[in-house]
């Protein structure tokens, strides 16, 4: 019994014509697959160098025809595939040189390589499009793939063979869905169960055995991780429930987080109330206020839990916290700016102590020539930044000086460096300090918001009860 599958194969984009047989004719001859080559046979060209004899016979036709290969079948691949245990790799070689002959009528070169690494044997046979005299060409027919099948099961027969029997369309089973392909996704989750079967302890350990069975890992924010097969990392936080970082180490026993980004901060993210009565004047519908209403409770049930949490219970308290921080957030950003300023200033001494250097040279020669004026014109540009040099020199703070003297380079250079760390430092707090200052503001918005309309509401109530006793 043998399936077949005849498959006509194209040039590839972006690829010569001599790759794209090499590689599949290099697939087909392979020697791990082949026992090394004793179960490949050819016709009118050599196991070794078809490719380029089927090249050859190409650019013949193209002299001859004058027609061009381009974007048509530059070969033809049969793959004949026999039942497991039923026959011996030197007989289905046999059998896919003979139907191959049948096929081609001995007009066109061909290889036949017999595989015996799958349980399966099985042939693949590349015969070349262009005929050996390189004036024809195979041409693929409708239903040529009946009449390929029909010929092998010939041969089969002709071998004591068994052949596939087709069934009647009415007993053949009808497939209303197909099983979906696996993803790399799906792979890697197998991989994990597998893995976690070996009850590692730690998070270092689960990926050590990843590493084991071919997995790369990449450890950054989050930790991805890549197959051999696979041509990008994939992230474990994308991957489905049950195996993300979390749910991974929850697996494990839920210790030894490695990675800091899995430990789940509590969100509170505080908001300002919506002014319901201007929103209702602008347009907005019944729906919207009911929403607004639901959402304002929620964002003053933050903000009473944000106050408590920084334990503020009285107004007073929360003015005062808002002061502090204000306070401490120009003060962090008047030293940032006092940073940046210095940082320039180093910057630009820096510059003019390398152009001091650059141009002493020419400025000596400029003196000795009596100030010259030819030769300030041939070096104006040299003796200008001199110049502007020594005037920053002369106008120099203490700060910029050592014993007298103008600090050099590599001074500079370490304490422009401990100024960035410094920065580095300060921008930390400052971000800090205005997430900060940002809530208290919010939450004292808040607060006197809700307070100004209890107090609007109180007043609206009583002087309707009162028209209604004068009534």
């Amino acid at each position: 019994m043998a399936a077949t599958r005849m498959i006509p194969m194209h040039l590839n984009k972006g690829r010569s014509l001599l790759q794209c047989l090499t590689d599949r004719i290099s697939y087909a001859r392979n020697g791990e697959k082949t026992e090394n080559g004793a179960f490949v046979t050819t016709y009118a060209c050599d196991v070794r160098t078809a490719e380029e004899e089927f090249l050859l016979s190409k650019r013949e036709y193209q002299k001859i025809t004058g027609r061009s290969y381009q974007g048509d079948v530059i070969a033809y691949q049969l793959r004949q595939s026999f039942k497991p245990g039923e026959i011996a790799p030197e007989e289905a070689n046999e059998i896919g040189r003979e139907l191959a002959l049948k096929l081609t009528k001995g007009k066109h070169a061909f290889l036949v390589a017999t595989h015996v690494d799958k349980a399966h044997i099985h042939n693949h046979i590349i015969w070349n499009s262009t005929e050996i005299d390189s004036r024809r060409k195979f041409r693929n027919m409708i239903g040529s793939a009946f009449i390929v099948q029909r010929i092998s099961d010939q041969l089969c027969l002709e071998h004591g063979l068994s052949v596939i029997k087709p069934k009647p369309r009415e007993e053949r089973e009808v497939f209303t869905c197909y099983q979906k392909s696996k993803t790399n996704r799906s792979f890697l989750c197998e991989e994990l169960d597998n893995v976690l079967d070996k009850n590692p302890k730690s998070m270092e350990e689960l990926l050590t055995l990843l590493k084991e069975i071919g997995y790369k890992v990449k450890m950054g924010k989050y930790i991805s991780v890549k197959g051999i097969y696979q041509k990008r990392f994939i992230r474990l936080n994308s991957l489905p429930e049950g195996y993300r970082e979390k749910d991974l180490l929850l697996r494990m026993g839920g210790e030894n987080i490695v990675n800091p980004n899995l430990i789940e901060k509590p969100k509170q993210k505080l908001d300002l109330l919506i002014d319901i009565q201007e929103k209702m004047m602008q347009g907005k519908g019944v729906g919207y206020e009911n929403w607004a209403k639901n959402y304002n409770v929620k964002q003053m049930a933050q903000t009473l839990l944000f106050l408590q949490q920084n334990n503020i219970r009285e107004r007073e308290l929360l003015e005062d916290k808002v002061k502090l921080l204000s306070k401490q957030f120009r003060e962090i950003s008047e030293q940032i700016k006092t940073v940046e300023n210095r940082m320039k200033e180093i910057s630009s001494l820096r510059t003019d102590i390398i152009n001091y250097t650059k141009t002493r040279e020419a400025y000596v020669a400029y003196r000795k020539s009596g100030y010259s004026k030819q030769y300030f014109e041939a070096h104006r540009e040299e003796i200008t930044l001199h110049r502007a040099a020594k005037n920053a020199f002369s106008k120099l703070s203490d700060a910029d000086k050592n014993e007298g003297k103008v600090k050099t380079v590599k001074q500079l250079s370490e304490e422009y460096k401990n100024l960035l760390e410094n920065k580095k430092r300060l921008y930390a707090q400052y971000r800090s300090v205005k997430e900060e200052v940002k809530s208290f503001q919010i939450a004292k918005r808040n607060i006197d918001d809700f307070m100004k309309k209890t107090t609007v509401g109180m007043e609206t109530r009583i002087k309707k009860k009162r028209e209604q006793e004068r009534r």
